[in-house]
């Protein structure tokens, strides 16, 4: 494979993850949105449609990584530079994968944001269910004697009294 279609090759494959990326940041936005409604069928589809994109961004991921093996570059973000600088030399695909990175980055701010809200759910919904079952509530930090609660395990520990 020549340098120019080596070129093309990334060129699509950014263009494709760009797309993909725009589709997976409008329906985290729109998993917010669902997860403030509660709604169970929309969450189901979208968590679907997210994963569906997850896996398609994946399968691009490995085609770059096989370009950079193919050409004998190494499968790593060190190898698509060097790729990208012997297939691009004017580096008109910088901007595209720069594109990709701030996406990306947005996409992760709005997963992680919607962990959050999804872990607040479940914590409410635990404290409600320990309510209506005389259940005690967790509790992540000690209990009346100083102890660790069952189930739960220390992270680390930083001294004894």
């Amino acid at each position: 494979m020549d340098r120019s279609v080596c070129r093309e090759h990334l060129q699509e494959l950014f263009r494709d993850e760009a797309a993909l990326l725009v589709e997976l940041e409008a329906l985290l936005t729109l998993e917010a949105r669902i997860l403030e409604h509660s709604d169970i069928r929309q969450i189901e589809q979208t968590t679907r449609d997210r994963q569906a994109r997850m896996g398609a961004l994946a399968r691009l991921e490995e085609q770059r990584r096989a370009l950079c093996a193919l050409h004998g570059f190494a499968a790593d973000r060190a190898g698509l530079t060097a790729v990208m600088n012997w297939c691009d030399p004017s580096g008109t695909l910088t901007a595209l994968l720069g594109e990709c990175a701030s996406r990306a980055v947005r996409c992760r701010a709005l997963n992680d944001r919607n962990g959050v809200i999804v872990a607040a759910r479940l914590q409410r919904i635990e404290s409600m269910l320990g309510v209506l079952t005389a259940r005690p509530v967790r509790c992540d930090t000690y209990d009346p004697q100083g102890r660790v609660p069952a189930g739960l395990r220390p992270g680390r520990v930083l001294g004894a009294a």
